[in-house]
């Protein structure tokens, strides 16, 4: 019996895939809960505190201050959050959570002006149907570089890539490229990862090849994806990544069983 297919692909989806096809069926076609973690509650607070910046704050006013201000109105918003509520925390992990994101908002100013950004998206929902593929992205920041250029960011709150990765890392911004120049109709003149922890900023020009080969690569993830359903054929792909799986009691590559939730999705595709 086929599998349902994700209404939509992302770069979340397509890397999830690639990296582990099993951990994506449970993630995104039985839908099995994943436990939140520090790291993602941290990367939410940034990204919202960096938006809320932007939005509350033009050229000048966007200062240090105004971004502690942003910081504390996005802290503000976290107990309405499963994400947050799920962790727990007590009050001393709570004031580390946001001496933490204090700090990568610091490192965020190492990495450039924010008064000298013109902005002309911020969390940019962008949608494309691509040879029948639904694509679907969310920009932290298209910026208008002048005479008509786009530049797309997105902010990091983990490590850095090792030299040797950086390029594989680039995958997420390339394939918010291919929804610019679907919806929009411009190819973005650069796209940019902001790696706040480590101040590293990946930068580079997508030529028109480049974004073809997102786009073809996009389509094929999903081609797999597609066999994939059709056969049940979801295999485990052990890696380093396997540590922090929160699947690994249901993964067969360590000694787990499928959960009897899988046949309940089964039916609901049929």
């Amino acid at each position: 019996m086929p599998l349902p297919l994700p209404s939509t692909l992302s770069p979340s989806k397509l890397a999830r895939f690639v990296q582990c096809p099993l951990a994506f069926r449970y993630a995104h076609i039985d839908r099995i809960p994943e436990p939140s973690s520090i790291q993602q509650v941290r990367g939410t607070l940034v990204h919202r505190a960096l938006e809320l910046l932007f939005k509350s704050a033009t050229g000048a006013e966007r200062t240090r201050a105004r971004a502690e201000e942003a910081l504390t109105a996005a802290f503000a918003e976290l107990p309405i959050s499963e994400e947050f509520t799920g962790l727990a925390l007590d009050d001393a992990d709570t004031l580390r959570l946001h001496e933490d994101a204090s700090e990568l908002i610091t490192r965020y100013f190492s990495l450039e002006d924010p008064t000298t950004v013109h902005e002309v998206g911020l969390e940019l929902d962008l949608h494309a149907t691509v040879e029948g593929v639904e694509l679907r992205g969310i920009i932290d920041r298209l910026d208008d570089l002048g005479e008509g250029a786009l530049a797309v960011v997105d902010y990091k709150t983990g490590r850095a890539p090792l030299p040797d990765r950086s390029r594989t890392s680039l995958g997420g911004v390339y394939f918010y490229a291919v929804l610019c120049e679907e919806v929009l109709g411009t190819r973005p003149a650069e796209v940019r990862l902001m790696y706040l922890r480590d101040e590293v900023v990946l930068v580079e020009s997508p030529t028109a090849q480049g974004v073809r080969g997102a786009r073809q690569r996009a389509l094929a993830v999903w081609a797999a994806i597609d066999r994939a359903c059709e056969t049940g054929d979801f295999r485990p792909s052990p890696s380093p990544l396997c540590k922090t799986c929160a699947y690994q009691a249901l993964c067969p590559a360590f000694g787990g069983e499928a959960p009897a939730a899988n046949e309940a999705t089964a039916s609901r595709a049929d």
